[in-house]
């Protein structure tokens, strides 16, 4: 009967440090890797990083948009800087104009 006691006596030494021990891992575990864990806090940093980059696209686009349609009003159009867009868009010349290419990424405006 002296075993069994001495295998109880141990089992109720361990025991407990081993739940313990186990709990902590498994909570220590859920924090880093979990729902809510710091890489799912990573994770919605880079998503908040590429949303806020979005905004930031659209409001540009936005800006060129609005600066286009307030050339468009009538106070702001001029009659030689339309003939000039005309001619560039239809890609034609008068005799005696002088031509003076743009690159591919200048804006002409």
């Amino acid at each position: 009967m002296r075993p069994v006691r001495l295998i109880k006596r141990a089992i109720r030494a361990v025991a407990p440090p081993v739940l313990f021990l186990s709990l902590t891992a498994y909570f220590g575990w859920n924090a880093l890797h979990g729902a809510h864990g710091i890489r799912a806090y990573q994770d919605q940093l880079v998503l908040q990083q590429q949303a806020i980059q979005a905004q930031q696209d659209a409001k540009d686009e936005q800006a060129v948009w609005h600066r286009r349609v307030l050339a468009l009003k009538e106070k702001a159009l001029d009659a030689d800087i339309l003939d000039e867009r005309s001619r560039a868009m239809l890609n034609l010349t008068r005799n005696g104009d002088i031509v003076v290419p743009y690159g591919p990424h200048d804006q002409l405006f």
